[in-house]
């Protein structure tokens, strides 16, 4: 089953949700990273998360960025995701794996660490970008996603991720949901979904049982409660290019390019996102050097 996402609001418009399984988006960044278990479920929850996150944005070029720092061996994380779906990401670390937490799960905390923080800034296309920062509360994730929403957007929120790891390090599964209360929700209807996300199954497991998005929500929310408003394919996603990379190299200036010139007469450049590598001749070096010299 191909990966995607839906929106919808229950209730009567009282609550706003968003699914999505991210299966294949997470395996391709497993593959292309070579990530271990624990790194593998830090990594394919911020990505779902900021997929999720990436959705509500208005515009059709909006994006953000989403970084969390923990002070844990993993490193920090790094994810872009745009409103088109498309979404990447990275960790410092990616070969870091602990055995499982008391409750039997990959210990993402562990990993990850709670000293730090998790920042999202969004593009808008405005002049500035809106930056938003919280401090983790527990390193997994989804309750940092939680907190974010809470504390940095004033929305309620209860935000659900979770990946599955098979024996060989593949990705089995992978998922969530956010479910947000607008105001003037009643206590009622908050107390009803707070029960049933006591009573679920964890979002990764509903997925491996072949769950779509649309059933975690009517599991959540009462499939009588929920109006389905939009469905949309994500996939996992990277804009670099050799053309970037170039320009990037222009950026650091005339003396950087000529010390790679005299010390090695040839540059390689590693994009941390998909682990495509750019080879840059003497040559190229060259042209680049110039092309820094008439910016500066």
């Amino acid at each position: 089953m191909s990966d995607y996402l839906v929106k919808a609001l229950a209730f009567d418009g009282n609550i706003r949700a968003f699914s999505v399984n991210t299966t294949e988006m997470i395996r391709e960044a497993q593959r292309r990273q070579k990530t271990w278990p624990t790194a593998s479920a830090a990594l394919g929850r911020a990505m779902t998360a900021s997929t999720m996150m990436a959705s509500m944005l208005k515009g059709e070029s909006n994006k953000l960025t989403v970084k969390i720092e923990g002070g844990g061996p993993i490193g920090a994380i790094i994810v872009d995701a745009n409103v088109k779906g498309e979404a990447r990401g990275y960790v410092s670390n990616p070969q870091v794996h602990f055995d499982k937490n008391e409750k039997g799960k990959l210990d993402v905390a562990r990993a990850v660490g709670k000293d730090g923080y998790l920042s999202v800034v969004k593009d808008l296309g405005l002049r500035e970008n809106f930056t938003g920062q919280v401090p983790l509360v527990s390193g997994e994730l989804g309750d940092d996603f939680t907190y974010y929403f809470v504390s940095s957007e004033q929305i309620p929120s209860a935000v659900a991720v979770g990946v599955l790891v098979n024996p060989d390090n593949t990705i089995l599964a992978s998922g969530g949901f956010i479910i947000q209360v607008m105001p003037g929700a009643a206590d009622e209807m908050i107390t009803f979904i707070e029960k049933r996300l006591q009573a679920i199954d964890p979002v990764s497991k509903m997925i491996e049982q072949g769950m779509t998005p649309e059933e975690l929500l009517y599991n959540v929310l009462g499939a009588e409660n929920v109006k389905l408003l939009d469905k949309s394919p994500i996939q996992f996603s990277c804009q670099c290019s050799k053309e970037r990379i170039s320009n990037a190299m222009i950026s650091i200036g005339e003396e950087e390019i000529q010390n790679m010139i005299d010390e090695d007469g040839q540059a390689e450049a590693n994009c941390h996102f998909c682990g495509e590598s750019y080879h840059f001749t003497k040559e190229d070096l060259i042209k680049l050097r110039d092309e820094a010299k008439e910016t500066e």
